[in-house]
């Protein structure tokens, strides 16, 4: 039975593949076309395994798969990089987890630099502070946190939404255990923290979105946006 992310079929060696280029930039998996802001640009390395180009920079053919984990693990299965590359590529079994540790390692890059320009704070109160004064772009839990302290950075959340007339309330984002940040951030671990205003902390947002898409496919369910107000 054909899913909703799955073609009943390629197209015939014949057929039109410029979908399948870096100009096309339509999914391999779904055939479907998107920005590039959408999909995850893959190319063929000299050793002849296929990687990920996240930044979209890496020379020769490329193709793209949505930003969704099940679609990379099944193109993989179904040996669809080879046919758009039009190459005889390896895609390794593990290529879906090796993409999710670069996001993160992405991610965490960029918390870093957010954090040297001062715009990342942790802990509840300063969390809570900064969502109430309109500072905080997006905020981040630990998946381990307590649901109080969740609740009372929400209703934070909220009241800003609410007193502000904003068209979303700021996102919110629950991606790592607090032993995974430790491993990742050392002591820079943290239980709540928020990214403050500034080009690091919208970089912050954008990698935490689709880091997020990544993992649960679709779009991101990051509640709320970056708190625009209305005009």
């Amino acid at each position: 039975m054909m899913t909703a992310h799955e073609p009943d079929a390629l197209p015939d060696e014949d057929d039109d593949l410029a979908g399948y280029d870096v100009n096309g930039r339509m999914c391999i998996v779904t055939r479907e076309s998107g920005s590039p802001e959408e999909l995850i640009r893959f190319v063929a390395a000299p050793d002849g395994t296929v990687v990920a180009d996240l930044k979209r920079e890496l020379p020769g053919r490329g193709c793209w798969v949505k930003i969704d984990r099940s679609l990379v693990d099944r193109a993989v299965a179904k040996k669809l990089f080879a046919r758009a590359l039009k190459m005889d590529v390896k895609a390794a079994d593990d290529l879906g987890a090796s993409v999710d540790r670069l996001l993160v390692a992405q991610l965490m890059q960029m918390m870093n630099m957010a954090r040297k320009a001062g715009q990342f704070v942790s802990g509840s109160a300063k969390v809570d502070a900064a969502v109430r004064s309109g500072a905080a772009l997006a905020v981040f839990h630990s998946t381990g946190a307590a649901d109080d302290g969740v609740r009372k950075i929400d209703q934070a959340r909220k009241a800003w939404h609410l007193g502000m007339e904003t068209e979303e309330e700021i996102p919110s984002f629950r991606l790592f255990s607090e032993s995974e940040m430790e491993g990742l951030m050392g002591q820079n671990a943290f239980i709540h923290a928020a990214v403050l205003a500034g080009q690091a902390g919208e970089g912050v947002v954008k990698r935490a979105k689709m880091l997020e898409q990544y993992r649960i496919g679709g779009q991101s369910r990051a509640a709320g946006g970056a708190g625009r107000q209305k005009q």
